[in-house]
């Protein structure tokens, strides 16, 4: 089952693209471990937050990425460096190029290194250093390469998409053949084993569903007056939703299946999803950026980080009460600056703030801009 078969499937489709969707537009930093600000100077700021290459945007880099280690289990990404300086010895990443997982062969050599080997489109192999490649890593069963979560559910997806067609297929030939087949007299073992050869050639299995028999001889088909069918129809298709929900870490609200866990709900719906099924691989980004882009110079001084925050926020009314409370209303001790606060909700920056362990509400005065 290829890629594009089991994305035929609503639910594969969705959990695919949902958690591929909000890698690419969740912002991603490189950070001043020191200072804890964003090092906006560093060359690889620019790289992980706006231009990873020449055709592609971030966010258009990253779903490409998120989808294919998803599908795949490994994501690889072809590293183009270039020199600080004609005497300096360190060198910059300036492109990120996407290479197709298809492509390329990843193994330990001798001196347990990684290497890859890339089978280029226009013929020939190329060797790929690992300090030239970002490779993003699924669940691995050897350390070396990631499994694919589509593979491990072949059986899952594969059944719900035997459903979809033989629910398709009822719809387009208007009958759906369940019951019974009575004969007005025995039949001789030739006629009989004919009777089931023809019955399974063209009304058995979900390809032929729908279609409406062509009996002979006296053969008359019997349908029940009521059956369970219908409803184990539904059951079976709504069991496989929630098998391939499962697979991904997605909650079945966030399918569009469920009625519940809406309203009030949403908000800690919206924690479980980032706690459970994005933190792992913010992690799985994080810190293979953090082994790959960074030269050894940089390494414990920066590390890439994403921004959850747009997910994580509550309601107005929530986020109002928490930065009201955080710069020192109600008697609270004030923790952060004005700034910071209007930084929380996406506001351009104002005048300097006082400190905040002054005892004020943390307000900045006036500067006279709108």
């Amino acid at each position: 089952m290829s890629v594009v078969q089991a994305l035929r499937n609503p639910s594969v489709f969705r959990c695919v693209t949902l958690i591929s969707s909000v890698i690419g537009m969740l912002p991603l930093h490189l950070i001043n471990d020191e200072t804890k600000e964003k090092a906006s100077e560093h060359p690889l700021f620019r790289l992980l937050h706006a231009e990873p290459n020449s055709y592609q945007t971030a966010y258009e880099f990253r779903s490409l990425m998120q989808m294919r280690v998803l599908t795949k289990g490994n994501a690889y990404a072809r590293i183009i460096w270039s020199r600080e300086g004609q005497r300096s010895n360190r060198r910059k990443p300036i492109r990120l190029l996407p290479l197709d997982p298809d492509r390329v062969t990843a193994k330990l050599n001798d001196a347990c290194e990684m290497v890859y080997e890339y089978r280029q489109a226009s013929g020939g192999n190329i060797a790929i250093a690992a300090s030239d490649m970002l490779h993003l890593r699924g669940f691995s069963l050897d350390g070396v390469t990631g499994i694919s979560m589509l593979r491990q559910a072949r059986d899952a997806v594969r059944l719900a998409l035997d459903a979809d067609l033989a629910v398709r297929r009822l719809f387009r030939n208007g009958s759906f053949v369940g019951a019974t087949l009575e004969t007005p007299g025995e039949l001789t073992p030739e006629a009989y084993d004919r009777l089931i050869a023809s019955w399974n050639e063209n009304y058995a299995g979900a390809n032929n569903a729908g279609k409406t028999p062509l009996l002979e001889g006296g053969t008359k088909l019997v349908i029940p007056g009521t059956s369970a069918k219908d409803a184990q129809s539904n059951e079976l298709r709504g069991r496989q939703i929630e098998e391939i929900a499962r697979i991904f870490g997605v909650p079945r609200p966030l399918l569009m299946v469920d009625e519940t866990s809406w309203g009030s709900g949403i908000e800690a719906l919206g924690q479980f999803f980032v706690t459970f099924a994005l933190n792992p691989w913010f992690e799985v980004w994080q810190q293979s950026i953090d082994r790959s882009l960074l030269d050894d110079a940089d390494k414990g001084r920066f590390s890439a980080k994403f921004n959850p925050g747009a997910l994580l926020r509550g309601s107005l009314e929530a986020q109002g009460n928490y930065l009201a409370q955080a710069l020192g209303a109600g008697g609270h001790q004030p923790w952060i600056y004005a700034d910071e606060a209007r930084d929380v909700m996406d506001l351009p920056k104002r005048a300097a703030p006082p400190n905040p362990m002054a005892g004020n509400t943390g307000a900045s005065p006036p500067t006279g801009e709108e």
